[in-house]
């Protein structure tokens, strides 16, 4: 599933593309085809992601809500269209640009107070301004469920995926099943921070890099990483190789339905 930084890689590509101009909306596949028509000429006034969620606003109670999930997809193209290719559910036509929206988990037109209740259900985005990270501290601080399950909520914290849980858990040494109220202030301050400049860094790269300078293929001399998600990393999706820092076989698990990856050594559970 598309983490958070994708999301709003794809919201900046709209704003740019489409926002502020009267725009064609189509439904080649038809389930969305009443919704379509009424927004077919409308004014894309703008696009924006909270977490995993990309929201297409083109007046008052009129938000276009989009959830990627396992499947969903954007073809972005220039003009000319080309006729559709499968089922594309949802299809934007600009001055310059079209895409096509093929296979989402929702793509829905909502009033203003749903927008609203959707997003009160969300945790705050280390990618949006607004956020108030306290109010993922005040979860994570009462909470006996681990943090790496946590890091994955997004009731709690929106936008983190499977990458970036295992990715930042490693960077601080911290044990993934640490109970939430376990992890203390600092640890909470240090995971926050360093998320908000990773995910930044994903929206600039249109990949996850999380591997600090020292330890890049350049500077160590080993080979880049050969993965169809692209992009340098510590521990995701290398279970029973070597840990880059310590050489220790990664770990894994499953945890909440997904897998979990840690360096045992790199970090260890708590004595006692």
């Amino acid at each position: 599933m598309p983490e958070g930084h994708t999301l709003h890689r794809l919201a900046n590509l709209h704003q740019e593309r489409f926002a502020g101009h009267p725009v064609r909306v189509l439904s080649p596949q038809g389930r969305f085809a009443a919704e379509a028509a009424i927004l077919d000429g409308s004014v894309l006034e703008s696009a924006e992601a909270h977490g995993k969620h990309l929201f297409h606003v083109y007046g008052p109670d009129r938000t276009v809500h989009v959830h990627l999930g396992l499947y969903g997809t954007f073809r972005e193209a220039e003009l000319p269209v080309t006729e559709p290719q499968g089922q594309v559910r949802m299809r934007i036509i600009g001055p310059t640009h079209w895409t096509d929206l093929r296979g989402p988990n929702a793509c829905e037109l909502l009033t203003d107070a749903e927008v609203a209740a959707l997003r009160e259900r969300l945790g705050p985005d280390p990618l949006r301004n607004d956020s108030d990270p306290e109010s993922a501290w005040h979860r994570v601080q009462r909470s006996r469920t681990t943090i790496a399950a946590l890091l994955m909520d997004q009731k709690v914290l929106s936008g983190v995926g499977n990458v970036y849980r295992a990715e930042v858990l490693f960077r601080h040494g911290i044990w993934p099943f640490t109970p939430g109220r376990e992890l203390g202030r600092e640890r909470w301050e240090l995971i926050w921070s360093d998320l908000v400049v990773l995910m930044a860094e994903g929206v600039k790269a249109g990949r996850i890099d999380t591997v600090r300078p020292e330890h890049t293929p350049e500077a160590t001399g080993r080979p880049p990483r050969k993965d169809r998600h692209g992009g340098e990393v510590y521990v995701y999706r290398r279970a029973g190789l070597p840990c880059l820092l310590c050489g220790t076989p990664v770990a894994t698990a499953e945890l909440a339905g997904r897998k979990l990856y840690w360096c045992p050594t790199c970090q260890p559970e708590p004595a006692g």
